[in-house]
């Protein structure tokens, strides 16, 4: 019986274990190793197929069996098997539809990882113990989508929470997903650190930069740049902090502001501080290019940095509501617990159609 099989693009499984041969051809040379962040990339684009084809190979399977079964039906019909293939039918759909989701990460960073930055606003102890809520929503998502995360700074804050944390994330994707939280959070509740129990605002910014490990075309000047150290504290010390091994890094021209605290030397905190800001001016160029080519075609494109995309109210009711795309929640625990997915879904479902 010959079955109609025609696959592409995203579903495209025997170029993907083609990619997938050549990869791991190259992991088996003895000089792999040589260069550490071309290895690293190498791994990520193994795990990243292999991940792929995981999802992808069982539910074509699942087509197929299905056609076949949907032929059988029609040559000799049984009520109970027209039944079976109907329920197998939904549940494939629903499967389907999840992993549309990839379809939607096709931008030119979406598949890296990422840098995310958590700023506490103006506001003390309450914007600083809002800061410390998000980083901890954010470590719940990375766990249940098995990413890994690698903590670079980490400033406590005076009598609660953080005043700042950066942190790198591993993975698949985590740039294509995580690029939706970009922007000012905003908490309304009843403060636990208020002894009227009155209801508190709070903000706390999110940066999301992606993780560019291949050759950047950026130079950067000793005179533009100012060079900090101080002593690595809080949770990224990892026990360093008997010495001034953190490293602050300010770009003069911008104003960007790097700093590591992760490494146990100076000079490693250095080097990973100006990966990170070579990323960053790197992403902004291109983001300059883009403004200015849309300003030659005449279109209006809003480019707006900070802007605040999303609440999170728990008194006087519940709610979670995204801005830009309208999308909200009641369940406020879940989302503070690491439920985004919904979220990062609307966001990129808008994206893809231009809004």
């Amino acid at each position: 019986m010959q079955m109609f099989q025609i696959y592409g693009g995203h579903f495209d499984c025997d170029r993907k274990q083609q990619q997938l041969q050549v990869l791991e051809k190259k992991q088996l040379d003895p000089s792999f190793w040589n260069d550490k962040e071309q290895a690293d990339a190498v791994i990520s684009e193994i795990t990243h197929l292999k991940s792929v084809l995981k999802e992808i190979e069982p539910l074509k399977q699942k087509a197929q069996d299905n056609l076949e079964l949907a032929l059988l039906l029609k040559e000799d019909f049984e009520q109970g098997t027209a039944l079976e293939l109907e329920t197998e039918y939904h549940q494939l759909g629903k499967e389907l539809s999840d992993l549309s989701q990839l379809l939607l990460l096709n931008g030119e960073y979406d598949m890296l990882n990422c840098i995310v930055e958590i700023h506490a606003g103006a506001g003390g102890t309450e914007a600083c113990d809002w800061a410390n809520m998000l980083y901890r929503m954010y470590t719940r998502y990375i766990e249940k989508h098995d990413y890994r995360l690698e903590l670079l700074d980490y400033q406590e804050g005076e009598e609660a929470g953080i005043k700042s944390v950066t942190f790198l994330v591993k993975g698949a994707y985590a740039y294509g997903y995580l690029k939706s939280e970009k922007g000012v959070h905003r908490l309304v509740r009843l403060s636990p650190f208020d002894s009227s129990n009155r209801r508190h605002t709070s903000f706390a910014s999110v940066e999301v930069t992606p993780e560019i490990t291949k050759d950047i075309d950026i130079t950067i000047e000793d005179k533009d740049i100012r060079i900090d150290v101080y002593r690595s504290t809080g949770a990224g010390g990892q026990g360093v902090n008997t010495t001034d091994s953190a490293v602050r890094i300010t770009h003069l021209p911008t104003g960007i502001v790097v700093t590591c605290q992760n490494e146990r030397s100076q000079i490693q905190n250095k080097e990973t501080a100006l990966k990170v800001l070579k990323s960053k001016l790197y992403v902004l160029e291109r983001q300059k290019m883009e403004q200015k080519m849309a300003v030659e075609k005449g279109e209006q494109r809003n480019i707006e940095f900070g802007s605040q995309i999303r609440s999170y109210v728990m008194h006087p009711y519940s709610m979670v509501k995204d801005h830009r795309t309208g999308y909200e929640t009641s369940n406020v625990k879940a989302v503070l617990d690491g439920q985004l997915d919904e979220f990062m879904e609307s966001y990129l479902k808008g994206e893809k159609n231009g809004d």
